[in-house]
């Protein structure tokens, strides 16, 4: 069994602190070394770490998680690319007299760039460059986005100004609920191989996961274990092209996630190459009309181990900060108050939900911000610690954990760069429709929107990351409208800022406030295609300067004759002359949209698969918005120029 099954992860890095996300199969002592990446002089730091640096919690016989967080008493040189490395060996060894320490060039080589022994970092005292995109589906037909970070890393080497400051994920770095049948089974077989623990099923048709595993309907057909009940009309009533939905809306939960266990091993999945090692993905019993999916998804599946390597350097070798949406739990998340009424009063949907977000927690939001964290994981890990004899976690500490995390209201964070970026949570701190409560929520709260405004008073520029674009295409919003007239808001995912009077209203006077910054950036993704918009003030022309830059998908891609013709209808309907303008909440907005270079004219939806690249000035205005192919090109936006647009 390796040493280490997955990771480092470079998370959180400021002059004075550095923050790595690793998974051993044992618990491991660690010692961090940085030091000038061409190995020159001394380095600035060579400890052994702690129990106060490094937080493990054990998932699995063979699974541990590392959450390191050290802190410098010296600052790191900015501007210097820095070389980190780690050295491991289990712990306990040392009473047997082995404490010889392998190192990353031994255990994980593909992290290290050529010429290299380790992965390196560049802490920018201000940020030029950044990467962002959302949107990683393994078993998209797409190549993967990340393998192109690894590119721009590798392009970048020789000069420190051209590489990016860091890299902002905006949402569904997995589908929690959208699993292809080949990944499913890898997920079963890593479970198997490392002994992640199993829990109870209450409310559920299987009484414990290893039972779910084992169900004939486990692969292909969960939306059959999924719950569903009578009792409430809202668990059935639910339909897309006619067909049934139960709880959860999403139509794609053949092989939704369900156990912790199964959360946890994805993550494992889609971020190393090493566990990929561990797996057998030979088909289980299925019918033949099943067995040709998975043949199918076998396909896409290998493209994307094949580029994992890659990946997992471009995370090793950038610091990389990250934010939930809908399908890091599920489909239509939140999206109303009777979806929330609906999935939270079961006990087995609550469950899913909950270790979804558990797993969030672990592999994604500890690392934006540990200090969020600290008083929540004591509980985590007296719970991870706490297991029947038979190796399940026990049920009623998970639920009491469950119950504190959906009411937790720390996922969104702050950092301290220049200039300043705010990472919003539009997920659980949602504006609930007063109304009717089948209408789409607000994706921010009144009180979240006041803590927005007094994150971003007095700064001269921001970069706000808002998972669902603020400003979108208004056709599409416009048919997400119609069809919230019409009752069924969850069969177009009618989640935009504009869909909720209130929350729309309060967020256009948050930028027409007179101490609001004078430069916006905001980076988006959730929609599967790309775009540039330069919004301005009809009243006020020179400020404030807002960017809306949407990037996605990282691995996924729109339909594309469809968009083709969303973007066509849109420019013929929402045209500078057409009246359909003033009947919209933007309408005291001018917003022009940019050409993607190399398109033809009228054009503005950029449809492929990749990451997007801005480049800021010393203001944090944008002089370069870029959208990076996954396989190779990609596309400029290009400035409008001329006059606004709508």
């Amino acid at each position: 069994m390796p040493l280490v099954l997955a990771g480092p992860v470079l998370r959180h890095t400021t002059r004075n602190r550095i923050t790595l996300w690793l998974v051993g199969s044992s618990l491991l002592t660690l010692r961090m070394r940085l030091q000038p990446e061409d190995g020159s002089g001394l380095p600035w730091f060579d400890c052994v770490l702690t129990d106060k640096e490094v937080c493990r919690v054990r998932f699995g016989a063979s699974a541990c998680l590392h959450l390191i967080e050290v802190e410098l008493d010296e600052a790191l040189p900015s501007n210097t690319c820095i070389g980190y490395d780690l050295g491991v060996y289990r712990s306990g060894a040392a009473e047997n007299g082995d404490t010889a320490e392998s190192w990353i060039e031994e255990w994980a080589p593909h992290l290290c760039m050529p010429g290299t022994r380790c992965p390196s970092f560049v802490i920018k005292d201000r940020l030029d460059r950044l990467m962002h995109g959302s949107c990683r589906k393994p078993h998209s037909t797409a190549a993967d986005g990340l393998v192109r970070v690894d590119d721009v890393l590798l392009e970048t080497r020789s000069d420190i100004s051209e590489r990016p400051a860091l890299m902002l994920m905006t949402g569904d770095q997995i589908y929690a609920d959208d699993v292809a049948g080949p990944m499913l089974r890898a997920i079963h077989s890593l479970i198997e191989r490392l002994g992640l623990y199993d829990e109870a099923l209450t409310g559920g048709s299987k009484s414990n996961s290893a039972a779910l595993r084992e169900d004939s309907n486990t692969y292909f057909h969960r939306e059959k274990l999924l719950p569903d009940t009578d009792s409430n009309e809202a668990l059935v009533d639910r339909f897309f092209g006619g067909a049934r939905k139960p709880v959860f809306t999403t139509v794609n939960a053949h092989n939704h996630l369900i156990s912790l266990n199964e959360v946890l091993a994805m993550y494992l999945l889609v971020w190393s190459p090493v566990c990929w090692e561990l797996v057998n993905t030979d088909p289980p019993t299925l019918s033949r009309e099943d067995e040709e999916v998975y043949q199918r998804q076998q396909t896409a599946i290998s493209g994307f181990v094949a580029g994992l390597p890659r990946a997992a350097r471009a995370m090793a070798n950038l610091p990389t900060y990250m934010i939930f949406d809908d399908h890091d739990v599920t489909d239509d998340w939140n999206l109303s108050a009777l979806w929330e009424l609906t999935a939270y009063e079961h006990p087995f949907s609550r469950r899913i939900v909950g270790n979804a977000l558990l797993a969030y927690l672990l592999c994604q939001g500890w690392g934006n911000n540990p200090d969020a964290f600290a008083d929540i994981m004591p509980a985590i890990e007296s719970f991870m610690a706490a297991r029947t004899p038979d190796k399940m976690f026990d049920e009623n500490r998970q639920d009491q954990l469950i119950e504190g995390l959906l009411k937790f209201q720390h996922w969104h964070y702050t950092l301290q760069t220049s200039p300043r970026i705010v990472v919003l949570d539009t997920r659980t701190r949602r504006w609930r429709s007063e109304t009717n409560r089948a209408r789409p929520s607000g994706l921010l709260d009144w009180e979240g929107l006041t803590e927005f405004q007094q994150d971003i008073i007095g700064e001269n520029a921001v970069i706000v990351v808002s998972p669902a674009p603020m400003f979108g295409v208004k056709l599409i919003e416009a048919i997400q409208s119609v069809f919230t007239f019409f009752g069924k808001p969850l069969v177009v995912d009618a989640e935009n800022w504009m869909a909720h009077r209130g929350a729309a209203s309060v967020l256009l006077n948050i930028f027409r406030h007179p101490r609001t910054p004078e430069t916006f950036v905001i980076l988006s993704g959730d929609v599967h295609y790309s775009f540039a918009y330069d919004v301005r003030l009809r009243n006020r022309p020179d400020q404030p300067r807002i960017w809306q830059i949407t990037s996605s998908g990282i691995k996924n891609e729109f339909p594309h004759t469809l968009i083709e013709w969303l973007d066509r209808i849109n420019r013929w309907l929402y045209a500078p002359w057409s009246p359909l303008n003033w009947f919209t909440k933007r309408r005291r907005m001018r917003v022009s949209p940019r050409k993607p270079q190399g398109r033809d004219a009228g054009e503005r939806l950029w449809n492929a698969a990749g990451v997007g690249l801005v480049k800021l000035d010393e203001h944090g205005v944008p002089t370069g918005i870029h959208q990076l192919n996954s396989r190779s090109g990609g596309t400029r936006f290009l400035d409008p120029g001329g006059g606004p647009d709508w």
